[in-house]
């Protein structure tokens, strides 16, 4: 218990390369990729479950998709006493590290990657990875400085999709830019200040698709790019702004500020996605 318990903390997890899902939707998840992955010849991705019989009661999808994994039924104060939260909805998972090469991700082709640049939130890094999911993205990217995305807050934000995309972390921005650009992959820095507009960007680019006479864009949505986002409180340096070939503003039309980094993640990679599948 005490072992499991320690996951919770930074250490621990570089130490053994494994960290804690929590809660039947992460759970589950880490269960399918498991099955996937066993079933290819290839390495697992869980290592233990610990679940309450009332959860398996509520959940009986689970003694399948745990199968050939060790399973322990455990009560729920034991339970809460190895989870991060104080309800883990009466089932954790022990699973090994899921992220992968930066090479192994750009030599597939991808078309649409998340980047995150000194995000430090484990909130927001987990909201991005979401709408990454959501939106149909080949991959998430975390620069060296950027928060472990294996923080169980970080984690629990994923809902699941932690599970879904390959993450790659630890990447110099640099190198990572250089990579993509020999790929043909454009790169877009989100930026409040940004010369281009987003809205007027999406304009262009369905006016040029309809073939409307004389009508051209800034940046063609549709081509494989890498999305840059920043650091909560400061944004993209002006070096991370420099490595982008257009900086593009979302536009705020109210009276706030600005956008939290995982809304504007979601606006940005959403355009993208739909300009891809739309040509």
């Amino acid at each position: 218990m005490r072992d499991v318990a320690k996951l919770a903390g930074r250490p621990a997890r570089l130490k053994r390369g494994q960290f804690l899902a929590e809660g039947p939707q992460a759970v589950r998840e880490a269960l399918v990729l498991h099955q996937k992955r066993t079933a290819a010849g290839e390495p697992g991705v869980v290592q233990e479950v610990f679940a309450s019989e009332s959860c398996l009661d509520r959940y009986p999808e689970f003694d399948e998709l745990a199968e050939g994994v060790n399973a322990r039924l455990a009560t729920d104060e034991v339970l809460a006493a190895m989870a991060d939260t104080v309800n883990p909805q009466g089932i954790i998972a022990v699973c090994a590290f899921v992220d992968v090469d930066l090479n192994a991700v750009l030599d597939a082709g991808p078309r649409l990657i998340a980047v995150l640049c000194q995000v430090r939130d484990p909130g927001n890094a987990g909201t991005v990875l979401r709408a990454a999911d959501a939106a149909g993205a080949d991959a998430v990217v975390l620069t060296a400085s950027s928060v472990d995305i294996y923080n169980p807050k970080a984690v629990r934000s994923t809902a699941g999709s932690l599970f879904h995309l390959p993450v790659v972390l630890g990447t110099d921005l640099a190198d990572l830019a250089t990579a993509c650009r020999e790929r043909g992959i454009g790169i877009l820095a989100a930026d409040g200040y940004g010369q281009l507009d987003l809205d007027q960007l999406q304009d262009e680019n369905a006016a040029r698709r309809l073939g409307a006479s004389g009508t051209a864009s800034a940046y063609e949505l549709e081509r494989p790019t890498a999305w840059l986002f920043g650091n909560e409180a400061q944004g993209l340096s002006e070096a991370e702004l420099a490595l982008a070939d257009h900086r593009v503003a979302v536009p705020v039309y109210g009276a706030a500020e600005s956008l939290n980094v995982g809304t504007a993640a979601t606006v940005c990679l959403y355009a993208s996605a739909r300009s891809q599948k739309r040509a």
